[in-house]
């Protein structure tokens, strides 16, 4: 990959394993050249944050490698960033009320899949907006899942890098519906809704697989129709399971690593919700997230491509990571994005 030394100063593998048209270690010179192109139309717009070349290429892909669509989109992302401090409230963010809001909605990740991603799990059939907003405002509730998704780009993609020994840019989503009856369709649709535009507008490319458990009656039905609204792309990626999803989900998430009340094996002292179990808490993967810096302080230098294993040598320091999430003004969808990717308290 064309590495810039100004901006890409990673500390974790840097090349995808497999080869795949659009994405590091894989590009062809044009796709490179629009990386150039998009950074100097960005720097030319006083732009100076987030312009590496992993994250220029998640937007390139998101709009086809567009560059003026891409463009649009960053600069979109990072007013919406400015509005809501969002640089600003990460080191910061405290969600006290999430105990509470998770007897309505549970929202964590915990562990990996088989292709060593973050497996993300969320559960609707609960949600009581009423309830909830009782507890928390809606504001504090996406502000809590914008804060997830930069947990996710840094410490927990990147330590998942590290073990995997090669680059890992997206999540393994479990969405599980079971208790979504047709009286609960409004209030989850709502919410759904809310995190959508979210994830499609300022956090593209991260959605790996989605698994959407005990779908209810009826849903493969709404999910025909939907479909033909989305990118064959995005399509592939979910899978539509009812009541006798284990063994497929089983293909993709070890039971070791799947909590036991989706089929799993795992059982988690305290509870996996509350674990944060994974390569982002394990002291030989983690690495303090660059947005824990204090200022001036760089990364260690970035990892050789192709990606090797970044594991520490022995007697190294090996600091470990904490996560956290919230909320933020909920944006507009934009036409042609992929589906929600959920992020996790």
């Amino acid at each position: 990959m064309d590495i810039n030394p100004k901006y890409d100063d990673y500390d974790f593998p840097y090349t995808k394993a497999e080869p795949q048209d659009g994405h590091a270690g894989h590009l062809t010179e044009g796709q490179i050249a629009q990386v150039h192109q998009l950074r100097m139309m960005l720097e030319a717009e006083g732009l100076t944050k987030r312009l590496d070349t992993l994250t220029l290429l998640r937007f390139l892909r998101a709009r086809k490698f567009d560059v003026e669509a891409s463009k649009k989109m960053f600069v979109e992302c990072e007013k919406w960033r400015e509005e809501i401090k969002l640089d600003e409230l990460v080191p910061v963010w405290d969600y006290p009320e999430k105990a509470e809001i998770s007897k309505y909605y549970k929202q964590f990740y915990h562990k990996t899949d088989k292709d060593g991603r973050p497996v993300y799990i969320e559960t609707l059939g609960g949600i009581d907006l009423a309830a909830m907003y009782k507890i928390t405002s809606a504001d504090r509730m996406i502000t809590n899942l914008a804060v997830e998704y930069e947990r996710v780009s840094d410490p927990r993609l990147p330590a998942c890098s590290r073990k995997q020994g090669s680059l890992l840019e997206t999540c393994c989503t479990i969405m599980d519906l079971k208790g979504v009856g047709i009286t609960k369709v409004p209030q989850v649709y709502s919410y759904v809704q809310q995190t959508a535009g979210l994830s499609q507008n300022y956090y593209p490319e991260r959605l790996g697989k989605m698994y959407m458990i005990n779908a209810p009656w009826g849903f493969s039905t709404v999910w025909s129709v939907v479909k033909g609204w989305l990118d064959p792309v995005t399509v592939s990626k979910i899978h539509i399971l009812g009541s006798g999803y284990k063994s497929e989900l089983l293909k993709q998430v070890p039971a070791e690593n799947l909590p036991k009340e989706f089929g799993g094996s795992c059982e988690c002292e305290g509870g996996c919700e509350h674990s944060d179990a994974g390569p982002w808490s394990d002291p030989e993967f983690a690495r303090p997230p660059k947005w824990a810096r204090k200022e001036g302080e760089t990364a260690a230098p970035a990892a050789a491509a192709p990606a090797t294993d970044a594991t520490p040598s022995a007697g190294e320091e090996k600091p470990e990571v904490t996560t956290g999430v919230e909320s933020a003004p909920v944006p507009e969808k934009s036409e042609g994005d992929e589906a929600k990717q959920p992020a996790a308290a």
